[in-house]
């Protein structure tokens, strides 16, 4: 993994398969999320990953703090800022980014995410238009589930970096034609005149 130097200290991400099995403990569902996500719905790797990502839903924080009880967590509730997560304590709804390590002082191992639902509905937290049931957001792997491509690309698409760029055109050719028009679809909500559009249709 490689080593990155943030202000609040490095990041030398865990193995993925390290973090889906301390989460294989969890009392609530959870997948993973972020390049990884990405990288497994290619089928194999094809960049390095600066960190790993596991996605919650808000309304399962508590049980995944308990998890977690162990474990040195800070989250960014104030953007350019971190600060300690507390056991027992509800974060308010404009965190969603929670980083964690094994104890103070030493590297960041891997990123929370924490997503929104109501009901049976998963949530896009930046345009509450963009919906999909809970069922249909992940997909299956051996022992865990990941995030949907396309779903992980809808984020990937606000100001994307060249990594994103990156995911995008290796996972674009197993993107089938429903899930090309549902990222379709959301990106015409949230960014009407995105690149990715004529991509998606096109290729």
């Amino acid at each position: 993994m490689t080593r990155i130097e943030t202000p609040w200290g490095p990041w030398e991400a865990a193995p993925l398969g390290e973090v889906v099995e301390l989460f294989r403990g969890a009392a609530a569902t959870w997948w993973v999320s972020g390049g990884y996500a990405i990288e497994l719905a290619v089928g194999g790797a094809y960049r390095e990953h600066g960190d790993v990502d596991i996605s919650v839903l808000r309304r399962d924080q508590l049980a995944v703090r308990r998890l977690l009880s162990g474990w040195d967590c800070h989250v960014a509730a104030v953007p350019g800022t971190l600060r300690p997560w507390e056991p027992e304590e509800v974060l308010p709804e404009t965190a969603h980014d929670i980083w964690v390590r094994e104890h103070p002082g030493g590297p960041w191992r891997f990123q929370l995410m924490l997503d929104e639902a109501e009901g049976t509905d998963w949530v896009y937290r930046r345009d509450p238009r963009i919906r999909r049931e809970l069922g249909a957001l992940t997909v299956e792997e051996p022992g865990f589930r990941r995030l949907a491509p396309e779903v992980q690309l809808l984020y990937k698409a606000k100001g994307p970096r060249p990594k994103d760029e990156l995911d995008f055109a290796e996972v674009l050719p197993m993107l089938t034609g429903e899930q090309r028009l549902w990222l379709d679809a959301a990106l015409e909500l949230e960014h009407p005149a995105h690149p990715w559009r004529d991509r998606l249709r096109g290729s």
